[in-house]
């Protein structure tokens, strides 16, 4: 009996003890900047976005086993991870020529990540000609950066996502795209 008594304990201890680092798991910060590519950018005065959220997806571990995977975005937002920011404020037309401004700090689980999302929630645009500018986000969403990404332990993750409004043919609007080759991750210890 003592034998069983011990092998119950020993296992209870190594359950706690594996248990806990996955409560207790590393973290690293997720330092989020904007910066704009030129383009369109130069029709503007101003363009100030307000930024009030941002979302990270966890890289998945199944090995990318997608067979049980279905089409919808309803899933792939359950898996998301949202951290609210600030009302952090960028004018774009200041973010030219490898400007960046940081729109939010984050400390989060140390791991990979596959993507970043930005929710804009307005945008004050004036054009050169002093007449206010209509721009907004791909059908009011977030703007999703496909740029993988890792946060280390106690290492600061930059992740620079930069963006640009793009003209809409005739209507005179913009539309807010990300800018996939301007897109940068960085790692400062």
């Amino acid at each position: 009996m003592q034998r069983r008594e011990y092998l119950i304990a020993t296992g209870s201890v190594a359950a706690g003890a594996s248990l806990a680092g996955c409560i207790g798991g590393a973290t690293g910060t997720l330092a989020t900047q904007v910066t704009d590519q030129p383009g369109d950018i130069s029709d503007f005065e101003s363009c100030v976005v307000t930024i009030t959220e941002l979302r990270i997806k966890p890289a998945s571990d199944d090995g990318g086993d997608s067979e049980n995977e279905t089409d919808g975005d309803g899933d792939e937002e359950s898996a998301e991870e949202t951290y609210e920011v600030d009302d952090a404020e960028a004018d774009l037309v200041e973010l030219q020529d490898g400007n960046t401004q940081l729109v939010d700090e984050q400390e989060i689980d140390a791991g990979d990540y596959e993507y970043l999302k930005i929710q804009v929630s307005n945008v004050d645009a004036t054009l050169d000609d002093g007449s206010d500018a209509d721009v907004s986000t791909p059908g009011n969403a977030p703007l999703k950066f496909n740029q993988s990404f890792e946060i280390r332990e106690d290492t600061r993750t930059v992740f620079t996502a930069d963006f640009t409004p793009v003209k809409q043919g005739q209507s005179g609007g913009y539309v807010l795209q990300p800018v996939a080759d301007g897109t940068e991750v960085s790692y400062e210890e």
